[in-house]
């Protein structure tokens, strides 16, 4: 759908990092010898001399690096649209990347200095980033003053459409939607961005100039979606269709080639046994070492909620894990003692009537409180629920039970995994998106779960983290 930037720019980026990943094992090898001069630094051997490296490694390290970059689609213009998506992506490549040459040179040239590869990979990746921010700001000022927008249609102004909109307008600088198709009459009167029935949908097009078109029907329009495509598909317009089978995809949906018939199963596994057995392995092995680090952060926490606020200092709640099991959930308390006593007082709803429990301004809140969920310190407790087993770094946030009682029957499906510290949702909205549109979100996570996936969310959480963006 958006294309941030075109072919010939991913091109031109490609040839720009191979070109900096090349001067930057230049220069870090150039300037070896100021290593050495460092105080309190014994473990660096002294070298008088800018290091000769071999010619052939200032070929091997860009094209690894960049090859590593092509595979996780950091030169697709469709994806990593926003800039923690991308900073995410390349932060991943980068890890990747310096093991990969760490191997490399270990089974090759072993006696290039470490301390030498080690500034390399850093000031690389730090390169990578930079040279990407006024790219970005660049690219966004070339449009706003072009007036460039995708204009997009939707048919279909149901929950699905709706969704859809509201994803789109993230986005509002690149894509201007022009509105809705719907057949219901009832809709087009209450809502004026419905400009009529499907069957507008080619004058539509022609009279707006519509780039694309999403078709967001409910399956039981499919009569109606063949007609629409057939009088559009001579037009110069990309179509696009949102397949609405939350209600019915379990888990896992896989598809699969039966003779040369594509089938979606929707009934697969949410984790294979190896998923799982992955899955636990990689939540211990991160956990281990986060809480070595984290436990005299923890100890000043619990400091400085006891002299803001006193005892306790920890907030044990029960929560709903996979399948359904309840477990204790830690926090650390970032409200007044007694605070869900005074929940009803400052529970709201939206305009359907469905819930909101999170406020940005929620008069139970110390001010010890609000600084640790500024910085998502109040998680750091959780690291102990996932080395019990009871939830994983990753996965659908675990909601409290009667949360879970006002749960329609697919909202429970998000309970098909382990419940996670962070998540897709996390990543992409935090509390800027209320309780009742967390699952669609989790359902995503779900049907396209890997180990990938899990480690390019936890990078992610990093950068929103440290931006702050829904955190209250």
């Amino acid at each position: 759908m958006i294309r941030r930037f075109s072919v010939n720019f991913a091109v031109f980026s490609i040839l720009v990092d191979a070109a900096l990943i090349a001067a930057m094992l230049w220069l870090m090898a150039y300037a070896r010898p100021a290593l050495s001069r460092l105080e309190g630094l014994p473990f660096i051997q002294d070298i008088s001399q800018p290091v000769r490296l071999p010619f052939v490694l200032y070929l091997l390290f860009p094209a690894v690096w960049v090859a590593i970059m092509l595979f996780l689609s950091v030169y697709d213009g469709r994806r990593n649209l926003r800039i923690v998506d991308e900073f995410s992506s390349l932060t991943l490549s980068a890890l990747l990347a310096g093991i990969s040459l760490a191997g490399l040179l270990y089974l090759s040239f072993r006696d290039i200095s470490r301390v030498l590869f080690l500034t390399f990979a850093l000031s690389t990746y730090l390169a990578l980033l930079v040279w990407r921010v006024p790219a970005r700001a660049l690219y966004r000022w070339r449009n706003r003053k072009l007036g460039r927008q995708q204009r997009v249609l939707i048919l279909g102004a149901g929950v699905v459409g709706r969704s859809v909109k509201q994803e789109l307008e993230k986005f509002r600088e690149q894509i201007h939607v022009i509105g809705f198709l719907d057949d219901d009459a009832t809709k087009r009167e209450q809502a004026a961005d419905i400009l009529g029935a499907l069957s507008a949908a080619r004058v539509l097009v022609q009279q707006q100039g519509a780039d694309e078109i999403i078709l967001a029907l409910p399956l039981r329009a499919h009569e109606q979606m063949s007609r629409v495509l057939e009088t559009l598909f001579d037009l110069p317009v990309r179509i696009k269709i949102v397949p609405d089978y939350f209600q019915w995809a379990l888990h896992h949906a896989d598809v699969e080639d039966f003779s040369g018939i594509p089938m979606l199963d929707v009934r697969a596994p949410a984790l294979t046994d190896n998923q799982r057995m992955v899955k636990r392995f990689f939540d211990i092995i991160c956990t281990c070492p986060i809480l070595i680090f984290a436990l005299p952060v923890m100890a000043l926490v619990s400091l400085a909620i006891w002299l803001d606020d006193g005892p306790p200092v920890l907030f044990r709640q029960k929560r709903i894990g996979e399948n359904g099991r309840v477990f204790i959930f830690y926090k650390f308390r970032t409200m007044i003692r007694d605070a869900e006593t005074l929940r009803h007082s400052v529970q709201d709803a939206d305009e359907n009537g469905n819930p909101i429990y999170k406020h940005k301004d929620d008069p139970r809140v110390t001010r010890v409180g609000a600084f640790l969920r500024r910085w998502s310190l109040d998680e750091l407790p959780q690291f102990f629920n996932v080395l019990r087993g009871s939830m994983s770094l990753v996965g659908p946030r675990p909601e409290m039970p009667y949360l879970v009682e006002q749960y329609q029957p697919w909202q429970r499906k998000r309970f098909a995994v382990p419940q996670g510290l962070t998540g897709w949702w996390q990543i992409h909205g935090r509390s800027d998106k209320p309780m009742h549109l967390h699952t669609e979100d989790d359902l995503y996570y779900i049907q396209n779960y890997s180990i990938w996936l899990d480690i390019q969310i936890l990078i992610q959480t990093f950068w929103i983290v440290l931006r702050g963006k829904g955190a209250y």
